[in-house]
């Protein structure tokens, strides 16, 4: 198979699909790996890396689109890249498409076979979701502490506390991978830190694992008792494939004091409070009801080494698996892998996907997949 990697163009994004020795197993295996000029830069990889394990180096970022079988990318196609994309070609990257109707639609349109990376579940984990939610979550305290400092415009309060002073407030909500992460960080240095959750089990699980923090039911009541002393909060909720609901409204957002920060990992599904919107790294912040919101869509990116490392450990079984086998032979000798199944052959397969822009939902089966040319 051809399988291209193209440099990403999203904003501040210096991720790479695969690593050089990923593309050097590929090349082992036969297939051809296309990677375009400086991909790898932003992550300390240079092309030099690339082309000495055997991948081709290609100039034209169209050019990779054009030949390439599939695409294996870190974030979703932006605009400019829409026309690039061909019927039947598999496109391996995050999506959340969720909380992007335009490129689900331009997707239908142009009968791309798209698996996306946040929706492969195996024994109800996602497992090449949670490299990202881990840096995102522990990254999500240190922007947050940071942001808290006075001559940022925050309210002057120091995590950690000092001895005779009290920590400061740490919310986190959501229990899954980015929020432990969070917690983490939070009580690593010395924060009071709250856990908000709805599944008792999983409480039962952080109560004992992370004796540092405290677990509550997560509801609006509780999060209206602690908002008014909450320093940090953190929104780490996640619906596999959905849009992130909105657990916080405007209302009660004007319920914590001024120059307290807001982090919302959950905004590259749309954001879990009512007042997020996308910002980027070199413009990361922007101040509603006198809270400042940091709300990166793409988070890990500042740390892009460990980041790629941390991605390609996780993608690359199933990058070589959908080589060598083609999308039948690949989902059939790993289901899991359906599971990332978004679009085929102008349908929606993914059932919170469709809902979440009410589209049309079309049951996946290998027994009724049209036939591919790859």
């Amino acid at each position: 198979m051809i399988i291209g990697i193209p440099k990403e163009t999203k904003a501040q994004e210096h991720r790479v699909g695969l690593l050089p020795g990923a593309a050097y197993q590929l090349t082992r295996r036969g297939h051809t790996v296309l990677v375009e000029k400086n991909a790898g830069i932003g992550s300390g990889y240079a092309d030099e890396e690339y082309a000495k394990v055997g991948a081709e180096m290609v100039t034209k970022h169209a050019e990779i689109f054009e030949r390439a079988e599939m695409i294996v990318k870190v974030k979703e196609p932006l605009p400019e890249e829409y026309p690039l994309l061909r019927a039947e070609q598999i496109l391996f990257t995050y999506l959340h498409l969720a909380a992007s109707k335009p490129l689900t639609e331009e997707l239908r349109t142009a009968r791309v076979t798209a698996i996306a990376y946040e929706t492969v579940e195996v024994n109800r984990r996602l497992p090449l979701l949670e490299p990202m939610s881990e840096i995102a979550g522990r990254m999500s305290i240190i922007m947050g502490g940071y942001f808290l400092a006075k001559h940022t415009g925050g309210k002057g309060v120091l995590l950690g506390g000092v001895p005779g002073v009290l920590p400061g407030k740490v919310i986190v909500i959501g229990g899954g991978s980015a929020g432990v992460n969070a917690a983490r960080m939070a009580t690593g240095l010395g924060a009071d830190v709250t856990i908000l959750e709805v599944d008792v089990e999983r409480m039962r699980f952080l109560d004992i694992t992370m004796q540092a923090a405290h677990t509550l039911y997560s509801s609006p009541t509780h999060l209206l008792e602690l908002m008014p002393t909450c320093d940090l909060l953190i929104g780490a909720v996640l619906v596999p494939g959905a849009k992130a609901p909105k657990l916080i409204t405007r209302e009660m957002l004007r319920m914590m004091k001024p120059g307290s920060v807001l982090v919302d990992i959950a905004i590259d599904q749309g954001g879990c409070v009512e007042t997020s919107r996308p910002t980027t790294h070199h413009d990361p912040i922007f101040v509603e009801e006198g809270v400042t919101h940091y709300c990166v869509a793409n988070m890990p990116a500042a740390y892009a080494r460990t980041a790629t490392q941390a991605l390609t450990n996780v993608t690359y079984r199933y990058v070589e698996t959908l080589a060598d086998h083609g999308v039948p032979g690949a989902f059939e000798r790993d289901p899991h892998l359906v599971g990332g199944l978004n679009l085929i052959d102008g349908k929606i397969t993914c059932r919170a996907v469709a809902e979440a822009h009410g589209l049309p939902f079309s049951e996946f089966s290998l027994r009724t997949m049209p036939p591919l040319g790859l």
